[in-house]
């Protein structure tokens, strides 16, 4: 049985623009307002208060007490 390995980040960055996320072989940008509404609605100070998760697994935004995985984010930004 073949299993697939999850998508993960290796770093993130924040910008006024968007959010950048580095995989392992590319780089990925997603503007805010393809994200969720927490984030739409954030100010820039709360949207650059970001923090990878140890496992790559998905980004924390504590200071508005979300979480969104890097799948969805990716899923999101191959949509718009």
């Amino acid at each position: 049985m073949q299993t697939t390995k999850p998508l993960t980040a290796t770093g993130i960055r924040t910008s006024p623009a968007g959010l950048t996320i580095e995989l392992e072989n590319r780089a990925i940008s997603i503007a805010w307002d393809s994200c969720s509404p927490r984030l739409i609605g954030a100010t820039p100070e709360q949207r650059c208060e970001a923090a990878l998760s140890p496992g790559g697994y998905g980004i924390h935004w504590p200071l508005l007490d979300e979480d969104l995985s890097i799948a969805w984010l990716a899923k999101q930004a191959a949509i718009n």
